[in-house]
């Protein structure tokens, strides 16, 4: 099949379904609109990569498969939740920022420590939690499963946590 037959049959099933698509995604990313745009792009580029598109008897039955399935990919990576914190990679970065001045070092250092205390005293379980995410690198679900809760629950600690420590933060100065 030539590229101009592949090109036209997408920007055909683009122009019948683009709009119910767009729609289609809006409502399932109520949370996240930004990404919206590529997605809607990723759906495109899959259909572009069909072998024979000749063989898909209903277009918009298979467009809105292929909506599916990049949406519950898009759905997993955003599950995994961000990156992990290595405390080695932090500590040998932070040195260098610092190192500089010995007084910023130990006030940078009591502060972590204040907000750690204010933490643990709000909520052990949230302390517990944010401590074996960032530092321990476990996944919410190893977390649910070592404190007994749901992996729900688990993020919903760590969710706490990150805004007492904003809110502490705000409250108290970070300087």
């Amino acid at each position: 099949m030539n590229r101009q037959t592949k090109q036209a049959f997408v920007m055909s099933v683009e122009r019948a379904y683009g709009a119910g698509l767009r729609r289609f995604l809006s409502i399932r990313l109520r949370r996240a609109p930004s990404d919206l745009p590529d997605i809607f792009q990723e759906i495109f580029v899959r259909l572009l990569r069909i072998k024979d598109h000749e063989t898909i008897r209903n277009p918009q039955a298979y467009l809105y498969t292929v909506a599916s399935h990049v949406l519950h990919e898009y759905a997993l990576k955003r599950s995994i939740g961000p990156e992990t914190m290595d405390p080695l990679e932090l500590g040998s970065a932070l040195p260098s920022i610092t190192a500089s001045d010995p007084a910023n070092e130990a006030e940078l250092q009591q502060q972590i420590a204040d907000v750690a205390h204010a933490l643990e005293k709000f909520s052990p379980r949230a302390h517990a939690v944010l401590l074996m995410y960032r530092c321990e690198g476990m996944t919410l679900a190893e977390i649910g499963k070592r404190l007994g809760v749901s992996h729900t629950m688990a993020r919903k600690y760590l969710m706490r946590a990150i805004a007492f420590c904003d809110e502490y933060l705000e409250e108290h100065g970070a300087e």
